[in-house]
């Protein structure tokens, strides 16, 4: 059965005007009555680095879960975020980056490879003791613009060192839209038969013209685990490249269905976010 993620977090962490925590929640309890898997909330990082969510505590203490099934996904960057994100009940993952690129983990969250390989060591014990799971993000999975060696053997060394340590779903995240199928269709496929006790899913990111060639190769490949957000919003403001964004929801779902996919979604809440969206994204 494929996972749609719907990323709001994603979508709003780099805008620059506050958008105010009423409307934050009401947009997120919009599309939890749409039925996906799982929302991408907010994150428990400093309000220096993404000062947007700095208000997830009070987002949070706003939605409205009883509506269905639907997940919450929260991310967290170093201890402390971990500590606090654990304390909340409602949420069900915590989602940690983890670059495959020194430049991008230092730049993302002001640490080295190795440091964050101990947080998220940290995250995972925590995770168990608290009926949460962890979603692993492979930051930079297809390559990175800032000339540090990228290879397949890179991506599967460190997915080979978090899955030592017990991680048990991965997302490969396309942080600055650099994969392409070729990639795609070699390393995913790839993962899956090295780690088959690991859930692989994919974050990309794409400008409008290249999203289908990606999701189909990742279908293709046997992904059934996808990130995406409401009309492609957002991106990672620490990338630095506003040309590229989140794969748009409403494609996925309609390149879903083209495939035959039943994905039990609630279209009418999903058309009401659709025009709340303009609420919050202006």
């Amino acid at each position: 059965m494929t996972k749609l993620i719907e990323c709001p977090r994603d979508a709003m962490q780099g805008l620059h005007e506050f958008i105010p925590t009423e409307i934050k929640a009401e947009y997120i309890n919009l599309l939890i009555k749409v039925g996906f898997d799982t929302i991408d909330f907010g994150s428990f990082v400093s309000p220096k680095a993404i000062p947007q969510l700095k208000d997830t505590n009070a987002v949070l203490e706003k939605l409205n879960l009883k509506e269905n099934g639907t997940k919450l996904l929260a991310i967290v960057a170093n201890k402390q975020g971990i500590e606090e994100a654990i304390k909340h009940q409602e949420i069900n993952y915590l989602g940690f980056p983890f670059s495959v690129s020194e430049t991008f983990q230092q730049k993302n969250t002001n640490s080295s490879i190795d440091e964050s390989l101990i947080s998220v060591e940290y995250l995972l014990n925590k995770c168990d003791k608290s009926n949460k799971e962890a979603v692993i993000y492979l930051s930079m999975g297809f390559g990175n613009p800032y000339g540090d060696e990228w290879s397949y053997e890179i991506v599967e060394h460190w997915t080979s060192e978090l899955a030592k340590r017990g991680a048990k779903i991965l997302s490969l995240a396309d942080t600055t839209g650099v994969s392409n199928p070729e990639k795609i269709n070699y390393l995913f496929p790839q993962l899956v038969n090295s780690f088959p006790e690991i859930e692989f899913g994919v974050h990309l990111h794409s400008n409008p013209l290249n999203w289908l060639e990606k999701i189909e190769a990742s279908w293709l490949s046997g992904c059934r685990r996808f990130d995406s957000a409401l009309r492609g919003f957002g991106g990672c403001p620490m990338a630095n490249d506003e040309l590229t964004g989140n794969i748009a929801t409403e494609s996925l779902i309609s390149f879903l269905e083209a495939k035959g996919e039943h994905l039990s979604l609630n279209m009418e809440a999903w058309n009401e976010a659709m025009k709340y969206s303009n609420k919050v994204f202006g």
